[in-house]
């Protein structure tokens, strides 16, 4: 059952001045620097100490994974009774910057009624209290062993820089130093393949290209796919916990403001990114979204805490922030939602800021991926699993197994088998056609540990829905690649059968294109066409008068589309080649493009050689129309056409220029 409570801290009742220790700066409450430090560089790559990478496969512990305990700083910029919440069933280590500190902040947690068999210490200078920009990112790497990677902080605070070392020896495990300033506020996971920052990570490491900071966490961090996007929130941080949050491997929880608000289409625009975007499990991201209007009281609802099967969501005593709570709800059945009423959140810095997961270094982890959406109906369904006790004690046989509910019904189990090592399978038994399946993996080990997967089990089970596909298509090959004039003008062949025992009717394939470079299939089939079972259809693909292009390789797709399942053939040539067959005079040029970065208009100015048709689009990132801003005939001469992108949201764009015989192209960036 899920649970919301309310945790109120009054700070003149719980935490007096002389219990704090000292008159906190105005700038110490925020993120911003000191005016002192605005004058110092950034020097923190003196004290750090680079090193190879982990051996891999290494995997980066996601927030919502197994924490043994929580880092936060003394003096604190959490409410005490948090801390004390915290601690009855989670570990809390308290930096302190000695033993005078260190006793004093025992008393307090003694007289707050804070479970000491979970607290403990380490000693260590600090200059402010957000741990998590500057606190220690977990890792497991190829041998099986936790280890902290370390990173240096970007800002200029020598004693928060060194954190993450003395939380390593701490925990007595391996440290990995990346040379790559980060903060780990514009840091969030997966505990798998995907992560996401802003596009600060660029700003702030002008020495790396975009591929080197891919290249780097994928070495040290084991994150293929890096989602480094446009700043929605417009203000001075840029760090992606202050608008956006993941919940799990397929779920991310996004800031919202209204149509009218300027941000609208920034906000919009991240969240359309995700939603479109396939999670590490192969499905699109569930994209939650939670009003964050930015005034007063606050709204700093995605900086939350996600400790074990709590959640710690910063309230302000705004009149949205029960709205904010029933997202978190919603979002994750089965956690305990406990919303933290304090003073001193802000929209740029909030209790996420301030804590840090220590990640739980004896965990028990499954690793799997899930059967989602409509699956073939079958005899049965396989289940399979890698289950790994990092705490080294047995796991219990007998826990080992598959939950699994029919419709939405009572769960039943099966217990899964050992395989090949740490893989374990079961299979869950037929089940009629339109049937829902929901299921779960549960395991435990002689350490006293348990876990599941999906993370919290029952209330919130993977599911798949078993139909009766209709059959589909094979197509070979899937890439036709022409290196040579003679493949263009005699044509290479694509071949389409039916992959079982009955007709398939093809509904359409698109036979020629010309946006790109043209090309054209043999014979001209009309549509639908039937393709008898053991029977196939034949197609030959030329390649006619090419175009001006930027690459190496210019590429075009031919779609084959049917009831059992869309196919597709990757069509590519050599530049070289299909220029040489044709090179078209040059009709116009982009002459110029100014402003660019631009924050609502740009021009863009041609040079057009001789009279003819021109058509001018705006595309996005992923290739999709945004705009056509001309579509007419232009006379000889120089010429200029303004895009308004006011209302779309920041990010990259392509101009797309098409005369009689050449296409153009130019990138936009909007701020």
């Amino acid at each position: 059952m899920k649970k919301i409570n309310l945790l109120v801290f009054i700070g003149i009742v719980m935490l007096s001045a002389s219990v704090r220790g000292q008159d906190i700066p105005v700038w110490k409450k925020m993120h911003y620097l000191s005016e002192e430090e605005m004058k110092l560089p950034n020097n923190n790559l003196k004290n750090f100490v680079p090193t190879d990478p982990p051996a891999h496969p290494v995997r980066m512990v996601a927030e919502y994974e197994q924490m043994q305990s929580v880092l936060v700083r003394y003096p604190f910029g959490i409410p005490t009774s948090l801390i004390i919440e915290m601690s009855q069933d989670c570990g809390v280590t308290t930096l302190v910057a000695n033993s005078s500190q260190q006793n004093l902040v025992t008393s307090i947690y003694q007289s707050g009624g804070a479970n000491m068999d979970n607290i403990d210490f380490i000693i260590a200078p600090t200059d402010s209290w957000w741990t998590r920009d500057y606190g220690p990112w977990f890792v497991i790497d190829g041998n099986g062993e936790f280890g902290v990677c370390d990173f240096p902080y970007n800002r200029p605070r020598p004693n928060d820089d060194e954190v993450p070392v003395e939380v390593a020896a701490h925990l007595g495990i391996n440290l990995f130093g990346m040379s790559l300033e980060q903060t780990g506020g514009n840091w969030m996971c997966t505990g798998d393949a995907q992560a996401s920052s802003t596009d600060l990570v660029w700003e702030e490491n002008p020495g790396l290209n975009h591929q080197d900071i891919q290249d780097m966490v994928d070495d040290y961090l084991g994150v293929e796919q890096y989602h480094v996007l446009p700043d929605p929130l417009g203000d001075y941080i840029k760090h992606v916990d202050c608008w956006g949050k993941f919940l799990g491997v397929n779920k991310v929880l996004i800031g919202q403001v209204l149509e009218n608000d300027p941000r609208y289409y920034d906000f919009e625009y991240v969240a359309d990114y995700f939603a479109n975007t396939l999670s590490d499990w192969g499905m699109p991201y569930e994209v939650f979204r939670v009003y964050t209007p930015g005034y007063a009281p606050n709204t700093p609802y995605t900086n939350s805490l996600i400790l074990n099967k709590k959640v710690f969501v910063p309230v302000t005593g705004s009149t949205y922030d029960d709205d904010a709570l029933a997202v978190y709800e919603a979002a994750m059945p089965g956690y305990e939602i406990h919303g933290i009423l304090y003073g001193e959140w802000y929209n740029t810095d909030a209790l996420h800021c301030r804590t840090k997961g220590i990640a739980d270094i004896g965990m028990l982890h499954i690793d799997h991926f899930p059967l989602h959406g409509n699956i073939q109906l079958q005899d049965e369904y396989n289940i399979t699993a890698t289950i790994t006790n990092y705490s080294g004690m047995p796991l219990y046989p007998d826990s080992l197994q598959v939950f699994y509910q029919v419709n939405g019904g009572a769960f039943e189990s099966i217990v899964m088998a050992q395989s090949l090592g740490n893989q374990y399978s079961a299979s869950i038994p037929y089940m009629e056609e339109g049937t829902l399946v929901g299921y779960y993996i549960h395991a435990a080990d002689e350490s006293g540990r348990s876990t599941n997967h999906p993370l919290i089990g029952a209330p919130d089970p993977h599911e798949f829905t078993v139909v009766q596909m209709l059959q589909g298509l094979i197509v070979m090959p899937d890439t036709l690649l022409y290196t040579t004039i003679d493949q263009c003008i005699e044509g290479q062949e694509v071949k389409i059968y039916p992959d079982g025992v009955e007709e398939v009717t093809v509904d359409f394939i698109n036979q020629m294109e010309t946006d790109i470079f043209y090309w054209w299939s043999e014979p001209e089939i009309t549509f639908p066409y039937t393709i008898p079972s053991g029977d196939s259809l034949v197609l030959t693909v030329y390649i006619g008068i090419p175009v001006d292009q930027s690459t190496y390789l210019v590429q075009d797709t031919m779609f084959i589309e049917c009831g059992g399942g869309d196919e597709q053939v990757l069509i590519m040539v050599d530049e070289d080649i299909i220029s040489s067959l044709q090179e078209p005079e040059e009709s116009f040029n982009i002459s110029g493009i100014y402003p660019n970065p631009f924050d609502r208009v740009t021009n863009i100015n041609l040079s057009i050689q001789q009279d003819q048709h021109i058509r001018i689009d705006v595309l996005d990132i992923n290739g999709k129309l945004v705009s056509t801003i001309a579509d007419m005939p232009f006379a000889a001469g120089d010429h200029q056409v303004q895009w308004d992108g006011s209302q779309y949201p920041a990010g990259i764009y392509y101009v797309t220029v098409k005369g009689d015989q050449l296409i153009g192209t130019a990138k936009l960036i909007k701020r």
